[in-house]
């Protein structure tokens, strides 16, 4: 393994002397540089031709994914209500909602919204498999009436007679992004909420405003979650409200949050983990309550409090429990009077003032077993400078809008011959369109599921959209050898480098196909352009839907059959490349999405990087692979922030590496001391890597849970070895009975850090750590 490694890293340097520039296809004289959009132009999305496509759709023919809401009747005045229209524009098509189906991916939809103000009396229902989008240039406003009633203006999991639409823990495939909404209309003391987004996995939120009463003891918010097991927001602005945000939910990753003049900017009722990056909170009185008592892990990096007499206030005594955890790192405080306040009593002094990194909980060095409960300065990991910005922060960079390009910068795979019903081989006029186009248009992916046969090669500075999750689905014998495997969809080669950015695409397959990489991620971001290479709201998905052949009437629970094989790796960043992954989730299905029943599905491998970053993983997961979850090996310079995972649900029925068979090429991880299980995050001779919030579960052994009783579902889940540098913050475990462990040798009992069903590590670093 070892060996192999070093074959990479040398194969690495060699491609590194001969990098590339930004390939242009043949049609292009000039590369793609800032937008033509007119002043006054609609957004591009409003004019593009729409012809996306839903080929599983009921009357599929007719079916349409792109909705603009005045085509439904919408006015977009302010004066008329447009409740009726909008819900009207988001539920036509015989849709999943309204406890008709528990989840679908065959009604995708765009439900757009052009410049204006909408007047709504009612909430908008989000249904399954639906992005929400206003215009990008000019977001339009959802207006609540001043007798608005509802649980929120806009809804993602409503209930009818006290019962969810949806699964919390199942409730996938939402977006919401370039809306303000505002609250001000409603009476100060009347219960008032922006949004209810009790969400899971592939779902978003970015670019939204919330507008609340300022009045003092008003009864706004701008979000309400109770529950669910997400997920990512980013980009979000709280004006006023007793609450920016009220949530509760397994784990999160918020990234560029502003409150400002809030009561409480975030109240925690309850979670086993969330990440908070970039976080602006101005005149508020309480910056984080989790006095609600159900916080697991609460950890914060980037932030900027001014004049907010309380940062965090908690309940529990420091000198009793290890529950609530928390981690702050590069915190500013101006004018804050008190920072860290326990069941009424300061804890940690406020001011004006910067704190590097602080903690609260129980602290671990290298392969010392026992943790110290710390309450105060803890270690600093080392950042490289190329994961952060001028400011010194880790960066950050939203979802691309492409809000200032024009329609005629775009070019479509469909009106340049693709077809994308999912039975139509599209590799050559997918290659072709990219050949001649990328560089110098956005490539636009219509809504549809593009079925590719061999590997769709996508240049280095490629800008990519698709259309509600646009699926590209890889399929046939060239991608079903094991011993021989292929890549689905490679961007860029070795070596090459530009500005290429993926959003709101699916990547998946069409099984059997045990010998499909995915996504192989070569591409570099130009030297000064940080996050210039990432995807966003893109995911892989494997199986539990139809079309990939790898559904319940195929593979049901329990089965073991070589027709039941979705990829043998989900993603691989290769040694020389950079990458931003922001909400990605690299999903195999345990359960059927357009199905009623559980699955056995098999694939190798999740997450692999061999890259020498930079490398941000931004709200990031992957589960059920074989062999991990996440592999680290010969990595450098990432932040990891928050990463989630889950184990299989068949194993130990086959153990792995079964049915797969350990690969020196791909670095496999090994799996001694009896571990039947797959590993949630291998790393190995990986430096100067920070995991920022992690959450690694177990719930099953062989689709039974009666392991989770005694925390056995599994024996080891986190494995580090003696080489690498790595400093995990806020790990989370749930089923296992060492949360982490050095060179294959449980170290850390879950028992010392529970807090119930979860046990929470605060920090564990290397043994050549120095405290402060």
């Amino acid at each position: 393994m070892v060996l192999a490694s070093l074959l990479l890293l040398a194969l690495g340097a060699l491609v590194s002397q001969i990098t590339q520039v930004t390939a242009l296809g043949s049609a292009c004289g000039v590369p793609l540089t800032t937008g033509n959009a007119a002043w006054g132009e609609p957004y591009w999305l409003e004019n593009i031709q729409h012809q996306g496509m839903a080929p599983f759709a009921p009357n599929a023919t007719m079916y349409k994914v792109f909705r603009n809401v005045k085509d439904y009747g919408a006015v977009g005045d302010g004066v008329h209500d447009d409740t009726a229209a909008i819900n009207a524009a988001i539920s036509t098509g015989s849709r999943c909602g309204n406890l008709t189906c528990g989840s679908s991916t065959t009604t995708p939809a765009v439900v757009y919204f052009p410049e204006g103000t909408y007047l709504v009396s009612t909430p908008l229902h989000a249904y399954y498999y639906t992005v929400m989008v206003g215009d990008a240039r000019t977001p339009p406003t959802l207006l609540a009436s001043a007798n608005f009633t509802g649980i929120a203006v806009i809804d993602a999991d409503p209930y009818t007679n006290n019962q969810n639409w949806y699964i919390n823990q199942d409730n996938f495939f939402r977006s919401a992004r370039n809306f303000v909404i505002d609250l001000t209309r409603m009476p100060a003391n009347v219960s008032a909420t922006g949004i209810h987004w009790e969400v899971s996995q592939a779902t978003s939120l970015v670019n939204v405003v919330v507008n609340m009463s300022t009045k003092p003891g008003n009864n706004h918010q701008g979000i309400y979650m109770e529950v669910g097991s997400g997920g990512f927001m980013g980009d979000l602005v709280f004006n006023g409200g007793k609450y920016g945000l009220w949530v509760g939910n397994q784990q999160f990753t918020v990234r560029n949050l502003t409150v400002n003049n809030a009561n409480t900017a975030v109240f925690g009722s309850w979670n086993w983990g969330w990440t908070y990056q970039r976080v602006i909170i101005n005149e508020c009185q309480i910056g984080f309550n989790l006095s609600g008592g159900g916080n697991g892990g609460e950890a914060i990096i980037d932030a900027v409090v001014t004049n907010t007499p309380v940062f965090i206030k908690t309940p529990h005594p420091t000198n009793v429990s290890v529950a609530g955890s928390l981690v702050l790192n590069n915190i500013h405080l101006n004018n804050v009077s008190t920072a860290v306040m326990e069941n009424g009593t300061t804890i940690l002094a406020g001011g004006t003032m910067t704190i590097d990194s602080w903690g609260k909980g129980n602290i671990y060095t290298g392969t010392h077993p026992n943790g110290t409960f710390t309450q105060g300065e803890i270690y600093s990991a080392y950042k490289d400078p190329s994961l952060l910005d001028p400011n010194g922060f880790i960066v950050s960079k939203g979802h691309p809008m492409y809000a200032d390009y024009s329609v005629d910068q775009f070019k479509s795979v469909r009106s340049l011959g693709a077809v994308g019903d999912g039975v139509t081989d599209d590799t050559e006029a997918i290659n072709a369109v990219l050949a001649k186009y990328a560089g110098c248009y956005i490539i636009y992916f219509d809504a549809g599921i593009y079925k590719v046969t061999s590997t769709i090669q996508v240049p280095a500075g490629t800008r990519i959209v698709g259309e509600a999750w646009t699926q590209i689905l890889g399929a046939g014998l060239n991608f079903n050898n094991q011993e021989d495997p292929n890549v689905v969809v490679q961007v860029g080669t070795p070596g090459s480098q530009g500005i290429t950015e993926i959003t709101d695409i699916v990547f998946t397959t069409q099984g059997p196909t045990a010998g499909a990489i995915v996504v192989e991620w070569n591409v570099r971001e130009p030297a000064g352009l940080q996050g210039a290479a990432g995807m966003w709201d893109s995911h892989i998905r494997l199986g539990g839907a139809n079309g990939t052949h790898l559904q319940d009437a195929e593979c049901r629970a329990g089965s073991i059959s070589p027709e039941c094989f979705g990829a043998f790796l989900g993603i691989h960043i290769t040694y020389g490349a950079s990458a931003y992954l922001e909400g990605t989730w690299v999903w195999l299905a345990d359960h059927d999405l357009d199905g009623v029943d559980q699955l056995t599905v098999f694939s190798g491998r999740g997450i692999l990087s061999h890259s020498q970053g930079p490398v941000w993983m931004i709200g990031t997961a992957a589960e059920h692979h074989v062999l991990y979850q996440y592999s680290l090996v010969g990595a450098k310079n990432h932040y990891m922030g928050l990463i989630q995972t889950e184990t299989p649900y068949f194993q130990p029925d086959p153990a792995p590496p079964g049915p797969f068979d350990i690969s020196k090429v791909y670095d496999d991880p090994t799996f001694e001391h009896g571990m039947t299980m797959a590993w949630g995050l291998w790393v190995e001779s990986s430096i100067n890597i920070i995991v920022f919030g992690a959450g690694h579960y177990s719930f099953f052994q062989n689709y039974t849970s009666t392991c989770e009783g005694n925390t056995t579902c599994q024996t080891q889940m986190v494995n580090v070895d003696w080489t690498s540098s790595v400093s995990i913050y806020s790990l989370t475990t749930v089923g296992t009975t060492y949360q982490l462990s050095v060179e294959e040798t449980g170290l850390i009992y879950f028992a010392n850090d529970s807090e119930g069903f979860s046990s929470t590590v605060t920090l564990w670093s290397p043994a050549g750590a120095i405290y402060p």
